[in-house]
């Protein structure tokens, strides 16, 4: 049977600064979406793996990203989101526009040749699919849809037009878990008769009937509805997606529906999640409310188990686990891309 990546990738300070500097700076991360963006003079702060990022629209209605750190002293600039003409930074007061330049830093006129148009915040790649606002900030990062790979293919095929979504609301959380243990949750079924039996009375789960497949750093799981169970609405089928690093999105059998949002490593052992829920705009309220509690029933089950496993692997107790090779072949994929990133002999 396959090993597993080490336990103690799960829990080593030196194997997260790796990651951060191999894999999550020249990732493409989801942040938010072009509904908190509505008219010129609107932004948002996110972030971008561990990196602070701030999302503007700005007076020309250009869209663009920032790392949200002020060039003085390093403090984060922007929190949250809303309309204003400048982001200034709460530690002194020095003022950006929109745009990215520095408009104004307090005693700069007592500096000879102070360089303000050199001290601008640093641009970060911005890019969207649908509604669905990315940022990277690789300097020679990939095209977004190149990034996406047949992803935004296989959504519309389900007969999901990603245009017509209206953001619904956010979920937040912090797992006490490593966010490669939160990813490989995600990224296998073999784990639903026992840990989620509401999921699979719904879905069938078995291993001929829930399709699994790869394309690239792209891993897909399709989930058709029992037999036994009538589907409400259009999507006759359900789809789960996850784009490496830490990319899931989730689309479930019934109407126009998808939730998005990545795993975010904040500490070896603690990872910040959130998701994005997006519903059609006609979507009857009493069906998404019915989601909602469905999926939030899902996700406690999901953080108890990723909690479980993480305690199991910091233990020491031992040194790797295996992997099911059909069951669990999501995993092999992801763990190896992430090998392969870090390079580690």
């Amino acid at each position: 049977m396959q090993s597993t990546l080490p336990y103690g990738w799960y829990t080593d300070p030196e194997i997260l600064r790796r990651e951060q500097e191999r894999i999550f700076r020249s990732a493409w991360q989801y942040v938010g979406h072009l509904g908190q963006l509505p008219e010129p003079g609107t932004f948002f702060a996110g972030r971008a793996g561990r990196t602070p990022v701030v999302v503007t629209r700005a007076r020309d209605d250009v869209v663009r990203a920032f790392v949200n750190v002020c060039r003085h002293r390093g403090f984060v600039v922007a929190s949250g989101e809303g309309r204003r003409e400048t982001l200034q930074c709460p530690y002194h007061a020095w003022t950006y526009g929109l745009d990215g330049r520095l408009r104004s830093a307090p005693r700069s006129d007592e500096e000879d040749g102070f360089p303000r148009g050199e001290l601008g915040l640093v641009p970060a790649e911005v890019g969207t699919w649908g509604p669905f606002v990315f940022v990277t900030t690789a300097a020679d990062a990939e095209p977004l849809s190149d990034a996406l790979g047949s992803m935004p293919a296989q959504v519309a095929e389900l007969g999901l037009d990603v245009d017509d979504l209206v953001f619904h609301s956010r979920w937040e959380a912090e797992l006490e878990a490593n966010w490669k243990i939160v990813c490989e949750n995600f990224l296998e079924c073999y784990h639903c008769q026992v840990a989620h039996p509401a999921f699979a009375e719904v879905i069938d789960t078995s291993t001929d009937a829930y399709a699994l497949a790869t394309d690239g750093r792209l891993s897909s799981q399709r989930g058709p509805v029992r037999a036994d169970v009538g589907v409400e609405g259009e999507l006759q089928r359900s789809q789960f997606h996850f784009l490496w690093p830490n990319l899931g999105v989730n689309i479930f059998a019934g109407h126009a529906n998808l939730s998005i949002g990545p795993m975010v490593p904040l500490t070896p052992d603690r990872t910040y999640r959130f998701l994005d829920y997006f519903f059609g705009s006609g979507v009857d309220r009493a069906w998404i409310d019915d989601l909602m509690a469905f999926d939030t029933q899902v996700g406690n089950e999901d953080r108890a188990l990723v909690e479980g496993v993480h305690r199991g692997m910091a233990s020491g107790a031992l040194d790797h686990g295996v992997l099911m090779g059909r069951s669990e072949q999501l995993i092999s994929h992801f763990q190896g891309l992430t090998a392969a990133a870090l390079d580690i002999g």
